[in-house]
């Protein structure tokens, strides 16, 4: 399974660079065109009049001794739809199916709205929301979160980044949990994207002994994007190794999170997505 996930990658990397050079066959990017709806793969960005409508996308992830992307450590496969309703008000909805690497599978569920307060009328410049919504995790808990979003887009370069606050049902989990994101992209050539980005999860476990997800972890990576003004469709692949900052006592549960690891133990996690716009 991991030499194939790792040819998978070799090849959708360079088919990226392939098509960067032929620059003959792709349009230069306008104030519109060839924006990417989803362009981080660890921060949910809203979007604009001016931005992809509507889009579906398929998430492709692995990990090893992680409770991400959506609290599984093997291969997950998220199916989503994302869709800007007006009034500055964006749609996210996914669906996950999990392979553990150690058999069995399950699956989780999302859904959230949210809006823009400061911006959200044009595709660059500076972005502020706040949204709401619902999760069933693979340990089949239920729980409900608030999103704030922010970002900045500009022709040849990009920054967004979320604070999630979510409270589980479940006596065993924290009373609300904190998950911090920041990325940041700068056109290399065409229309490809190279940046970083960073997940701060539980981050709480800096001052709280008994974090009952098992501590704070962080995870840095390496971020790609690709959206050719000409084509539907939008490729993204970011991963990176997932380190503890702290440790805690308490054994970490099946919360949905897009970094972590299980039993307290480094390890690393890789995501690859490819997005279909559905009104190009």
């Amino acid at each position: 399974m991991k030499k194939q996930l790792f040819t998978f990658l070799i090849l959708l990397l360079t088919g990226f660079a392939a098509t960067a050079q032929n620059q003959e066959y792709i349009k230069p990017l306008g104030s519109g065109g060839g924006s990417a709806p989803q362009p981080f793969l660890f921060s949910v960005n809203t979007l604009t009049a001016e931005s992809a409508g509507w889009s579906a996308n398929y998430t492709g992830a692995y990990g090893e001794r992680t409770a991400g992307p959506f609290g599984y450590d093997g291969v997950d496969q998220q199916f989503a739809v994302k869709g800007y309703l007006g009034n500055r008000f964006t749609l996210f909805a996914n669906a996950d199916l999990g392979v553990s690497n150690k058999g069995g599978t399950e699956s989780a569920q999302q859904a959230e709205v949210i809006h823009d307060f400061v911006g959200g009328n044009k595709l660059f410049g500076s972005r502020f929301g706040l949204g709401f919504g619902v999760n069933r995790d693979f340990s089949n808990t239920g729980a409900i979160f608030s999103r704030v979003t922010a970002s900045f887009e500009a022709a040849s370069w990009r920054i967004g980044g979320n604070m999630r606050f979510e409270k589980a049902f479940s006596k065993t989990r924290d009373n609300i949990d904190l998950v911090t994101s920041v990325g940041f992209q700068h056109r290399i050539a065409g229309p490809v994207f190279a940046g970083f980005e960073a997940v701060g999860e539980d981050l709480e476990g800096f001052w709280e002994s008994d974090e009952a997800e098992g501590g704070a972890k962080l995870l840095v990576g390496p971020s790609i994007n690709f959206a050719p003004a000409n084509s539907k469709f939008a490729f993204s692949v970011c991963g990176g190794p997932v380190f503890y900052a702290t440790h805690s006592t308490v054994i970490p549960s099946e919360a949905i999170r897009d970094v972590g690891t299980v039993a307290s133990q480094n390890g690393y996690t890789i995501r690859a997505m490819v997005s279909f716009n559905l009104h190009k």
